[in-house]
């Protein structure tokens, strides 16, 4: 009877892992990206004369947490997040936002570097700035507008206002 029991157990532990979904969608990795020492250099100086107090990050964005939220966090870069934001220049030029009482969903895998690695640092509900220096943002790539316009120059500095609405 026990060789009977012990038999169900083994069949039914494969039968369930059999039916065990894996989630081959989603291979995004950690980048390992760090921004360069100039660039830090550069980014701390663009804050210090804006007045803006923030935490380094130790891949070389900045950013400052207004809300740490109390929901669900961010567990990997395969997490699904939906996100109210506002990009801009430090000129203070709005590049991209969503529009009001509207926001935006994506994989955190999909995004530049600098959101990879700052959007976990805040719960569902939470609210935080990001500032970011060029290689973790769009690089030597200028951005252009569905039209062609440049709305992102190359090598530009960035501030993200972001607040994380749902976490999946």
């Amino acid at each position: 009877m026990t060789k009977k029991i012990l038999s169900a157990l083994v069949l039914f532990s494969v039968l369930i892992a059999g039916c065990v979904k894996s989630d081959t969608k989603c291979s995004y990795t950690d980048s390992g990206a760090v921004a360069s020492a100039t660039e830090i250099d550069s980014l701390t100086n663009l804050l210090s004369d804006s007045g803006i107090i923030a935490t380094q990050h130790p891949s070389g964005f900045f950013y400052k947490i207004s809300s740490n939220g109390t929901g669900t966090g961010i567990t990997n870069l395969c997490s699904n997040i939906t996100v109210s934001y506002k990009g801009s220049l430090f000129s203070g030029q709005v590049f991209d936002s969503t529009v009001a009482g509207n926001v935006a969903a994506f994989q955190l895998g999909q995004v530049i570097v600098a959101w990879q690695k700052g959007i976990p640092l805040v719960s569902e509900g939470g609210d935080i700035t990001l500032y970011i220096p060029p290689s973790l943002g769009y690089g030597s790539n200028a951005v252009p507008d569905s039209r062609g316009n440049i709305i992102i120059p190359a090598n530009s500095y960035l501030k993200f206002d972001v607040h994380v609405v749902d976490i999946q």
